[in-house]
């Protein structure tokens, strides 16, 4: 665990460079291997829009059981995950595990609920958003969702990838139609690890703080339901999601959950250390 002096916003300083090259702050734990920031909503969104008021190109992941196991095997994921600007605590185990060290207000900062609250600073703020992921349908209704909750947004485009991998030439014209719409902010729900890699790959090339939001796209649009708050308190969000969709998310949450909790015995050995 990473902690140095205090600074002004609360966050201590480490040396960690950003895509933008400059130095920025954090305090963070390393779970399975994958560093994870601590930081409460206020102090996350502040950061973001100071980040997005300044034109500076940033990654933000968000991190649950599911990416953390990946990132063990993955190393396409260990490496994007490295090199993000901040990895949050998504997924109710990874905050419960902070919550054993030394942080034991941290809450768990979830996709769904950052894009809700960011797209409410933006439009107060006037930072153009870009939507990333999803499909043509689903971005539709979304548009349509966020524009009838947030009259004054301004969203600045839109596009819906295709699901096989990206070529060259169709990734660098995603780059300029980001670069082109002049966005601030660029929402990305291509899913894990997909979203991540993808971001790292942009490095500084794209001129706007990046966030993964996994699928708060289709919560949002109404595509798929979201857990009810009582299962999102108790952590079973997952199994929520599970029950939606049996047959695609079976064995990735079923293996991954399998080896967390498997890791899980050292994990909290390490923290009963600090």
């Amino acid at each position: 665990m990473q902690i140095d002096s205090m600074t002004s916003d609360s966050i201590p300083s480490d040396s960690t460079t950003s895509h933008s090259d400059a130095k920025i702050n954090r305090v963070t734990t390393t779970i399975l291997g994958t560093r994870i920031d601590a930081l409460s909503w206020e102090q996350l969104l502040g950061r973001i829009v100071r980040w997005a008021q300044a034109g500076q190109s940033r990654v933000i992941c968000l991190c649950n059981v599911h990416s953390v196991v990946t990132a063990k095997r993955d190393a396409a994921l260990a490496n994007a995950l490295k090199q993000a600007d901040l990895n949050l605590p998504d997924g109710a185990p990874i905050a419960w595990l902070m919550r054993q060290r030394s942080w034991p207000e941290q809450q768990r900062l979830s996709g769904p609920d950052l894009m809700w609250q960011l797209m409410r600073e933006a439009e107060k703020l006037q930072l153009s958003v870009f939507l990333m992921g999803a499909t043509p349908a689903t971005l539709g209704r979304l548009r349509g969702v966020l524009s009838n909750a947030f009259p004054r947004l301004m969203i600045a485009g839109s596009l819906s990838p295709p699901f096989r991998p990206l070529n060259e030439l169709e990734h660098g014209g995603f780059v300029d139609q980001i670069n082109r719409s002049g966005a601030s902010i660029v929402l990305i729900g291509l899913g894990c690890p997909k979203q991540e890699i993808w971001m790292a790959e942009c490095g500084s090339a794209i001129r706007a703080v990046m966030i993964g939001v996994g699928a708060a796209f289709d919560y949002h649009a109404g595509s798929l339901r979201r857990a009810p708050p009582v299962w999102q308190r108790i952590g079973l969000e997952w199994l929520y999601r599970l029950l939606q969709e049996p047959r695609r998310l079976a064995r990735r949450y079923l293996l991954t959950n399998t080896l967390f909790l498997l890791a899980l015995p050292a994990e909290l050995w390490r923290s009963r250390q600090r």
